[in-house]
């Protein structure tokens, strides 16, 4: 699983590391997006990964997400967005001391985002976006159909602070028995509160594709910190906490963002 890891890994930054000349604008490790986008002909590349944890009756999940996400300004307010997800999961049933386990590629995503609005620091933008059925679903990699999503992002600029609203709907299609039409409301905020370090804070709430979960929805709180080594290279990390049951118990996340 070592070696099997670290190859993932190694495909992700390859994926990215071609021909990159552009500035970042998105803020992992928050999950809400911004209005910002990279300017015509600019790259960003994102390599993150995310590890969960999350106890449930006699079963302990665990969950590992390594993600890189490629960013490319078609114009001064509209980017495309290409994501290529690596997941490793395993749950332990404590009762029978049963493991379970998977890992390999998820489903792809590909977004657009548009900002349609810029004045005295207010922003709107929209954010479609489709994945692809690339995740082998009988291993729980993926949901064996393609899936839609329309997001609308609002941003607030008022220095030191930024503040961002995210509202989505998700049509989540499988066949693995979830729940297709989904919901999404998420906040964030950030503060520099020294030079090139900032603060970032983020809720959100969205509706649980688990049938079993009824009516209780997912919802989260999550902090953490991005740190600016240069204008080439961003390094952040946060910790999210799941505030309600479909939620994963706690999450700690960690990236890169490069900027050519």
């Amino acid at each position: 699983m070592k070696n099997k890891t670290f190859l993932y890994t190694l495909i992700v930054l390859i994926i990215g590391a071609f021909g990159l000349t552009g500035r970042a604008f998105a803020a992992p490790p928050l999950i809400t997006d911004d209005t910002g986008t990279q300017g015509k002909g600019k790259f960003q590349l994102q390599v993150t990964g995310q590890y969960d944890h999350d106890k449930s009756e006699d079963f302990i999940n665990r969950q590992t997400l390594l993600n890189g996400v490629l960013i490319y300004g078609v114009t001064d307010t509209v980017d495309v967005i290409l994501g290529a997800p690596f997941l490793f999961w395993s749950s332990k049933d404590e009762s029978t001391g049963a493991n379970t386990s998977a890992g390999g590629v998820s489903d792809i995503a590909l977004k657009v985002k548009w900002r349609f609005y810029e004045k005295d620091g207010l922003s709107f933008a929209l954010r479609p976006g489709v994945t692809m059925p690339s995740g082998d679903e009988n291993e729980g990699l993926g949901t064996g159909k393609a899936t839609g999503s329309m997001f609308f992002i609002t941003s607030k600029e008022a220095k030191p602070w930024d503040f961002h609203l995210n509202l989505g709907y998700i049509y989540n299609d499988n066949i693995l028995d979830q729940r297709k039409s989904l919901w999404h409301i998420s906040l964030a905020a950030r503060v520099e509160v020294v030079k090139d370090l900032k603060v970032v804070g983020n809720v959100g709430i969205q509706r649980s594709e688990d049938k079993a979960s009824g009516s209780e929805n997912r919802s989260f709180a999550l902090g953490g910190l991005i740190y600016s080594v240069s204008e080439l290279l961003d390094l952040d990390a946060g910790a999210k906490f799941g505030l309600s049951k479909p939620e994963p118990d706690y999450s700690i996340m960690a990236g890169l963002c490069f900027h050519f």
